[in-house]
């Protein structure tokens, strides 16, 4: 077991964490570029690792990448990492703004792979968070204890791990083997023999669900699927050029200076944008092979709509699903092998964040414009918030639109409070 310290601790190594060390290595400040350690508990870098389909595309123009919005001329850019792949030329005879998601994946490795100072440890989870506190009372910093019993100590701690998996509580009785969460997708599909002719059932209307439907046509292709949505059909992500303003970097601004209670309006009219529908291509593709199956009599899918699950267990080895149809009031049995969930993640702060606020006492967590957590003025160690301040930020907090500057928020902080930000 070793005991490390560093200045700087930024825990998960996705991509707000990455456009945080891009940030700091071309803040000018190489101390604390230096410093800076983040943490990852895999092995290496993936991006939406378990659901990395081959085509499988990202709904986010590439010039929204970890830098280019902050600093067009950064050697961190997308495109660069085209050039220096030797896939620029393709790349531009797409005519697309949307790589594939295989794509951003590999360009998120390149970074981690470019990065000259910010270091990056790999297998590495944190069990354990706990603030470090002066004579006084007052935080001077963090000790991180890891899977195995390694501890890092910091100044200034960054979490940007993500939200925890959503399991809606009707599902919670059933064996772990017979649930998949789109969080571990392939990972547990590789796991069921492929000409198994399996009895499958999606829940969720959204893009995740989506996915993993038309995935499982070419992972199981003996299986029998269907799809539960509770809304009243798939629908496009709302994609208008004058909403998608509301994922500019500067209405961030806007909307953290709004009232409470318009900010609540804003999240809930935004909902379509992100949270609750598919790319349209995506569905289209979707409704034609169901149209398809159906033309020649193939017919081994099927999506229910208005139907939500009201009771879930396990009857003579079988999942048995209680299906209400919303329009009837009916309720009746489903009976299949295997559920996945493409329910999303609990809107909840992550177990790691509240376990924490616990730890220093407060009673709710509130953020800074600049994604700082109020420790109280006295505090000397910080801790900064990615990915999860719908709230308080707006919807694009928890996606790539506002990384690069969003990072620049942070790391001026960092700076300023280091009193380097006038040098840099």
């Amino acid at each position: 077991m070793t005991d490390q310290e560093v200045g700087l601790l930024a825990i998960g190594a996705g991509p707000a964490n990455l456009a945080l060390a891009v940030a700091i290595e071309e803040s000018g400040s190489d101390a604390l570029a230096d410093e800076t350690l983040l943490l990852d508990q895999s092995p290496d870098i993936k991006w939406q690792r378990d659901l990395l389909m081959p085509w499988a595309r990202s709904q986010v123009s590439f010039l929204k990448d970890l830098v280019t919005l902050r600093n067009p001329r950064s050697k961190f850019s997308f495109l660069n990492f085209l050039h220096d792949s030797g896939r620029l030329d393709e790349f531009v005879n797409l005519g697309t703004f949307n790589p594939f998601r295989w794509e951003i994946s590999d360009y998120l490795q390149w970074v981690a792979r470019s990065l000259d100072r910010v270091r990056i440890r790999f297998n590495a989870k944190a069990q354990c968070i706990e603030p470090t506190r002066a004579d006084d009372g007052s935080i001077t910093g963090w000790k991180v204890t890891l899977h195995g019993g390694d501890t890092i100590r910091c100044r200034d701690l960054v979490v940007g791990g993500g939200r925890d998996r959503h399991i809606p509580g009707v599902f919670a009785d059933l064996p772990a083997d017979r649930v998949v969460h789109s969080a571990q997708y392939r990972t547990r599909i590789a796991e069921l023999p492929p000409d198994a002719p399996l009895r499958a059932v999606v829940v969720g209307g959204a893009q995740s669900a989506a996915e993993m439907f038309m995935a499982l046509h070419q992972n199981l292709p003996n299986s029998e699927l269907t799809m539960v949505v509770r809304s009243i059909g798939l629908q496009n992500y709302q994609t208008s050029k004058f909403v998608n303003e509301l994922f500019f970097p500067s209405f961030v601004d806007v909307f953290y200076d709004s009232p409470p209670e318009v900010r609540r309006q804003l999240l809930d009219e935004m909902h379509l944008t992100n949270y609750a529908g598919l790319a349209p291509p995506f569905l289209e593709q979707l409704y034609t092979m169901l149209y398809q199956q159906r033309g020649v009599g193939q017919e081994r899918s099927r999506v229910r709509p208005l139907t939500e699950v009201v009771g879930a267990r396990v009857e003579d080895d079988e999942v048995v699903l209680d299906l209400r149809d919303r329009t009837s009031g009916k309720v009746e049995p489903l009976r299949c092998d295997i559920v996945l969930l493409g329910t999303g993640y609990d809107q909840r702060m992550p177990a790691m964040v509240r376990d924490l606020a616990d730890r220093v006492g407060l009673d709710e967590v509130s953020v800074s414009r600049c994604y700082r957590v109020d420790l109280g003025d006295s505090t000397w160690g910080a801790m900064y918030l990615q990915g999860v301040n719908e709230a308080t930020h707006g919807i694009a907090d928890s996606l790539i639109s506002v990384l690069a500057h969003r990072s620049q928020d942070i790391v001026n902080d960092l700076l300023a409070r280091r009193g380097e930000l006038r040098s840099a």
